[in-house]
């Protein structure tokens, strides 16, 4: 009985192998890491990682920057007006960081922006975009929060996402992310 479990078992491996090898053949798709683009203190250490990891494996970047709603009641014109500065304060960010990550060896990265709930938004970009192979998040290591988009995914969230999540402590050096890749 356990002899055919194994028999089974290689013969499952074998095929696997090979329709492995068949799609790494046939297809040439890089790994796309996606950072959240965010103002948070732990942004550098998630571009950092992403973009020398994307830079040793061969793998792509992906730069994504919610524009969240504008709480409390202002008249329409204001409304609008600070809406477009956020955008394009956003696009000039990401652009800033996209140089960034060309200096540390990765392709120029794709900028995603979206404006809506930040949680909401990623999971919609991760879903629709179908070369996101992995999201990669800095977490705050002061106070014990890692701050309110990773409760958001250890909480409710991760049922949500199709991808791995990488999680970069904020409290590592380059020098430190370095020697992980």
């Amino acid at each position: 009985m356990q002899a055919l479990f194994l028999e089974d078992f290689k013969s499952e491996l074998m095929s696997s192998k090979q329709n492995i090898n068949k799609k790494k053949n046939s297809k040439k798709s890089n790994r796309l890491f996606l950072v959240v683009a965010d103002d948070s203190k732990e942004l550098h250490q998630a571009i950092y990682y992403a973009a020398r990891r994307a830079a040793t494996a061969g793998g792509e970047l992906a730069l994504f920057r919610c524009i969240e709603p504008i709480e409390g009641q202002l008249w329409g014109g204001v409304t609008e007006i600070m809406e477009k500065e956020t955008e394009q304060a956003s696009k000039e960010l990401l652009q800033e960081l996209s140089q960034y990550c060309e200096k540390l060896g990765a392709p120029k990265p794709k900028t995603f922006v979206r404006k809506g709930i930040i949680h909401e938004e990623l999971f919609n970009l991760i879903n629709s975009e179908e070369s996101i192979r992995v999201l990669v998040l800095g977490v705050s290591t002061e106070h014990g929060n890692p701050g309110p988009l990773i409760n958001y995914i250890i909480n409710k969230g991760s049922n949500l996402c199709r991808v791995p999540i990488t999680i970069v402590p904020g409290n590592l050096s380059d020098e430190q992310i370095d020697a992980l890749i």
